[in-house]
């Protein structure tokens, strides 16, 4: 057993590259069957490495007296060892109480973040711990019954950057590196059975955490409960769940690799505030990559968030897909998915996108060159016209941009730009010649509020409205059967 668990390990980490030659690392030493095994095989493997290890634990502040043996024996085991170890203390229960977290969860998180400190002081580029293949089917099965995506139903990797992960650090005791270490996890193969016959075997005596056996904890109700009922159904269940992680690993991977593809085609800007997307070039996605850009999204916004629900990116892909401008989806850490003309920006639900488009000053009133070139206010846009001599109806039909017009240029008589006033109607072309108030109209068309005070209008000299720029051309200047001549419209950045 002794030979056969070494070797399995030794070839565990050259397959997947855990250590190097000369690496220090930090081993997280609970006293427990795992950490013992692991820190025992690390030592073995010392020599062959030249590895510089050190010993951390951490006491959660919880299980009194249990817990201080726990600290007692980890602190004396390194002394015997030879090993240099670090041993700290925190209030865990007031930490989930803080800051609103399940006790698991708020472990997990300041227990890395120790670690990571520790490796930062000691300069240790890994950080080692005891998870074992027992553990990774619970894992993927936990993330099963909540719902994860691939990214959940890989259970934990071999090797994970720290920075992957989100921390619970305590500035003032555990300051993070400025270089996060990586969490290796040697044993991920291992079965409990085959550690704890491991520990026996080379006469290791483990300390027993008697809350694994409260089974009010969820991970607890999966491994006493859950688990040993699937294997009434599957004996080998534990197995084909970690089966199943390292193929959705695989196939994340790729997936992965594609987003990474269409992220840098279809993303039109990334801010720390806003991420924008090509609708068209995200529609042209098939599923798989339009659901991980929206996740994607969402986790560089947050990079604290540790999944995305899929219920959050169904209904946000839906919206996007059928939305009308203006629409929005709801996701997690108080972001929002905004459907616009050609856009989709998940951003913070309060965000208000730069407008894309031409602005004028409220109140102001310029005249419209017709032929020729009109520049607005600031000099960024211009208002070109044009009176071509030949046009015909697939042309106006088919046109793409929403800064092009085409009008029936009889209808077209001393233009001007300028932006609304009180009282204004306008009638738009598909209404049967009805002319609602322009403000209920631009509701009603999505146009954004922040820019309804500065969206240039096409004014004819009686004061009939004929164009909202960038939405609609007047049911009275529509080019039609009876059309003539065409003035064309098209506003260019200057």
């Amino acid at each position: 057993m002794s030979t056969d668990l070494l070797r399995q390990v030794r070839e565990f980490i050259r397959r997947h590259d855990l250590l190097s030659v000369g690496d220090g690392v930090v081993v997280g030493v609970s006293g427990g069957p795992d950490s013992l095994c692991l820190l025992h095989l690390l030592l073995r493997l010392r020599e062959e490495y030249r590895l510089q290890l050190h010993v951390a634990h951490l006491h959660h502040g919880a299980r009194g007296e249990d817990a201080d043996a726990d600290a007692a024996f980890v602190a004396d085991l390194a002394r015997e060892w030879g090993l240099p170890a670090t041993l700290a203390r925190e209030d865990v229960p007031a930490l989930a109480r803080t800051h609103k977290l399940a006790f698991e969860e708020a472990a997990r998180r300041v227990r890395y973040a120790f670690l990571a400190h520790v490796a930062g002081r000691v300069g240790a580029a890994k950080v080692a711990v005891g998870h074992n293949a027992d553990d990774q089917a619970e894992t993927v099965l936990m993330h099963f019954l909540r719902g994860a995506g691939l990214a959940g139903l890989r259970g934990m990797r071999p090797a994970t950057p720290l920075s992957e992960y989100r921390l619970l650090p305590q500035t003032d005791r555990f300051p993070l590196p400025e270089q996060l270490p990586v969490l290796i996890r040697p044993l991920l193969a291992v079965p409990r059975a085959e550690i704890e016959a491991y520990c026996a075997e080379h006469g290791l005596t483990p300390r027993f955490d008697r809350s694994n056996l409260d089974t009010t904890y969820f991970r607890n109700r999966l491994r006493h409960e859950l688990l040993p009922l699937l294997e009434t159904y599957n004996p080998n269940i534990r197995r084909r769940l970690c089966h199943t992680a390292e193929v959705v690993a695989a196939d994340y991977e790729l997936l992965t690799q594609m987003r990474d593809w269409a992220w840098e085609r279809v993303v039109r800007e990334e801010t720390e505030r806003a991420i924008v997307l090509d609708r068209a070039g995200w529609e042209a996605q098939p599923l798989a990559l339009q659901r991980a850009l929206i996740r994607e999204a969402a986790y560089r916004l947050r990079p604290s968030l540790r999944d995305v629900d899929f219920v959050h990116v169904e209904a946000a892909v839906q919206v996007a897909r059928d939305g009308a401008t203006g629409a929005r989806a709801t996701l997690p850490g108080g972001l929002a998915l905004t459907v616009g003309y050609d856009t989709l920006t998940v951003a913070d639900a309060d965000y208000e996108p730069p407008f894309p488009g031409p602005t004028l000053p409220p109140g102001t009133e310029v005249p419209v060159a017709l032929p020729g070139r009109t520049p607005l206010p600031g000099g960024e846009w211009v208002l070109e016209a044009v009176l071509p001599e030949t046009w015909n109806s697939a042309e106006v039909t088919g046109n793409p941009d929403r800064w092009t017009a085409y009008l029936d240029a009889e209808r077209v008589q001393a233009p001007v730009l300028r932006t609304r006033r009180p009282g204004d109607r306008f009638r738009p072309q598909g209404l049967g010649g009805h002319a609602p108030p322009l403000t209920d109209w631009m509701i009603n068309a999505r146009v954004p509020r922040a820019v309804r005070d500065s969206l240039p209008l096409l004014v004819a000299a009686d004061g009939e409205i004929l164009w909202v720029c960038g939405w609609r051309v007047s049911e009275t200047a529509v080019v039609g059967p009876e059309t003539r001549r065409v003035a064309r419209f098209r506003f260019v950045r200057g």
